[in-house]
């Protein structure tokens, strides 16, 4: 094969791939992706590896005495899972002679812009010195309010934080299908362009192990593409997978590829676009407004198109953009207090309270 040019590769693996029917750790499967992660490697490409399978490498060694909560339970079959999981993927990269690391992460350790960049300090560090990072929610101190909605959304800040070329989402079907994928003569759509709405297709339900589904790896996918990454959606089960649509670039490999958005983004708005989570509080903003902000023009939000303020914020937080129907339609850096933003609603003429350059508006064509 080709030798490739560097370019850097997030793979996510999802709890459906990485574990059998019975919901126990599959080390076949974690073998296979590693063999094919070190081809890449050979050809040039950076990865970085946003793996699940804590919970299930735990699951099946821990027996518990009494019955817990699902927290608890997270708790407990991470923290046994996780030290198993990440020796194994130790084991399996030392013998193609390749160092990986463990990097351990929540969502509230990424809600402030120090920490993001520490984190993202973190990875090039290793990624510079040849260390492959094998990423996972910290489920030990994770709970619910504050966890991601799954690996997927983690996987997608990640490569966003990391300005990666790709990222590719292994999940145990073959990607995004226009009907019913229990019919089987139902197509996979193998290509989602820019604006492209096909989440009308999808279902809502979750995966059989993991905390998310196909409308969680399609809103993240599309995100990422508004963004100027590509998308991957492939079934991980499959042999030589990741060679097929990264190494080979075949369009005949059954998968759902996001066409990346050709416009620029920057630093910062990437990270402010992945922190609705962290949002403090919320601006409401009128016709006017909301008709300047998902224009084709660079707007930045003035008091004059805000209608009410909720919630209590200060100067630098992040805030929601509510439209007029009530919906999010992006995130931004607040240049003021809430009380401030209050006394100011409707004023004309006045400083943006959220200026463009800290504003993310979300695709919505």
């Amino acid at each position: 094969m080709k030798k490739t040019a560097n370019r850097r590769i997030v793979v996510k693996v999802g709890s459906n791939v990485l574990t059998n029917k019975d919901g126990a750790l599959d080390t076949g499967a974690m073998e296979s992706i590693v063999d094919q992660v070190a081809t890449l490697r050979e050809h040039g490409f950076e990865i970085i590896l946003v793996s699940s399978g804590a919970v299930a490498s735990g699951r099946d060694m821990v027996r518990s005495t009494k019955k817990l909560d699902a927290v608890s339970a997270r708790q407990l079959y991470s923290s046994v899972g996780q030290a198993r999981l990440i020796n194994r993927y130790y084991e399996l990269f030392s013998g193609h002679g390749i160092i990986c690391g463990q990097v351990l992460t929540t969502k509230e350790s990424l809600s402030t812009r120090d920490h993001y960049l520490n984190q993202m300090n973190c990875m090039n560090v290793m990624l510079g010195n040849g260390v492959i990072p094998v990423i996972n929610e910290n489920d030990t101190i994770s709970v619910t309010e504050l966890m991601f909605t799954d690996n997927d959304e983690l996987s997608g800040m990640i490569a966003s934080m990391m300005d990666a070329e790709t990222l590719v989402i292994l999940s145990n079907v073959d990607g995004i299908y226009a009907g019913d994928p229990s019919v089987p003569e139902t197509p996979v759509i193998r290509e989602i362009r820019h604006g492209d709405n096909v989440s009308v297709y999808i279902g809502a339900g979750k995966s059989s192990f993991g905390r998310g589904g196909m409308l969680t790896k399609y809103r993240i996918a599309s995100k990422m593409a508004d963004e100027g990454i590509e998308v991957v959606i492939a079934n991980g089960k499959k042999p030589g997978i990741l060679a097929s649509v990264l190494l080979r670039g075949d369009r005949d490999v059954i998968c759902s590829r996001f066409l990346p958005s050709d416009r620029p983004i920057s630093h910062i708005k990437k990270w402010i676009a992945h922190s609705d989570g962290f949002a403090k509080g919320s601006l409401y903003i009128n016709e006017g407004a909301f008709k300047a902000l998902t224009g084709n023009k660079a707007s930045s939000l003035l008091p004059v198109g805000v209608t009410a303020v909720e919630g209590e914020f200060e100067k630098g937080d992040i805030v929601r953009i509510i439209s007029p129907d009530g919906h999010t339609v992006g995130v931004g850096k607040v240049s003021a207090g809430s009380g401030k933003a209050a006394e100011t609603i409707g004023a004309k003429g006045r400083r943006p309270l959220v200026h463009y350059d800290y504003l993310y508006i979300e695709n919505n064509e």
